[in-house]
């Protein structure tokens, strides 16, 4: 005769510790979450989508805002007429200072769109910003005055004074001014006046001694500790008698 065998272990249907069946693989689009990640994407393509489009005001602005640089010709050739004037700088402040009102106004709208953040925002308020100075840009130089100057000099005749074309000469610094101060301003309002996560609450796991209290509050007498005799208390060992005076 042999001894019985003994079954295998047979895991438990609702074990959570149970490894999954082999072959089994997590359902895309099931994850917590993704579907806030997908409208975060969604609203920063927007965000982005709409600041390009306000470049056109921006580069409106500049065209109408911005100083001009007089130039006049002899025939012969072109020359400044006023040398030791400063409208040529004043084009690229001009840009500058609107795009810095841009990325502020972009910045505080986002804001108040959506007071959580969050960095597909950030990202659309940047690349919206920086199509949006590119697009502001194009507009200036395309509808201001014509870039092919000896044209345009021979075209008035000589001695007789004409706009300059509207150009940007620190073109790095102009185009990058509305994104990096939407960015900023976004994320200085987001710190300061941003929505807070609640703290987590931790709790006390159940039969867990609480704090200040000894190993007998939650699991009773700790073992091995005898109780001593009170004053009036009869004998503890079994079969004894009354105590005599």
């Amino acid at each position: 005769m042999t001894a019985p065998l003994t079954p295998p272990h047979q895991p438990q249907p609702n074990d959570p510790w149970q490894a999954p069946p082999s072959g089994s693989h997590a359902v895309p689009g099931d994850h917590p979450g993704s579907g806030e990640r997908r409208a975060e994407l969604r609203q920063g393509a927007v965000i982005a989508a709409v600041l390009t489009v306000a470049g056109v005001g921006l580069g409106l602005l500049w065209l109408w805002l911005a100083p001009r640089v007089p130039l006049v010709s002899d025939d012969t050739a072109v020359f400044l007429k006023n040398s030791e004037g400063e409208e040529a700088i004043g084009a690229d402040g001009t840009f500058v200072l609107l795009a810095l009102a841009f990325g502020l106004a972009s910045a505080a709208a986002v804001f108040l769109f959506r007071r959580r953040g969050g960095i597909p925002l950030v990202v659309g308020l940047a690349l919206g910003g920086l199509l949006g100075s590119l697009l502001a840009w194009g507009i200036g130089t395309w509808f201001g005055p014509t870039s092919d100057v000896v044209a345009h000099a021979k075209e008035v005749g000589k001695g007789v004074t004409f706009d300059a074309p509207l150009e940007l000469h620190a073109v790095g610094a102009a185009v990058l001014a509305w994104p990096i101060a939407a960015m900023i301003v976004h994320l200085g309002l987001t710190a300061l006046a941003g929505p807070r996560d609640p703290e987590p609450e931790w709790e006390i796991p159940y039969g867990a001694p609480r704090a200040g209290a000894g190993p007998e509050s939650a699991f009773g007498p700790a073992s091995g500790a005898a109780e001593e005799p009170r004053a009036g208390d009869g004998p503890t060992s079994p079969g004894a008698g009354p105590s005599r005076p």
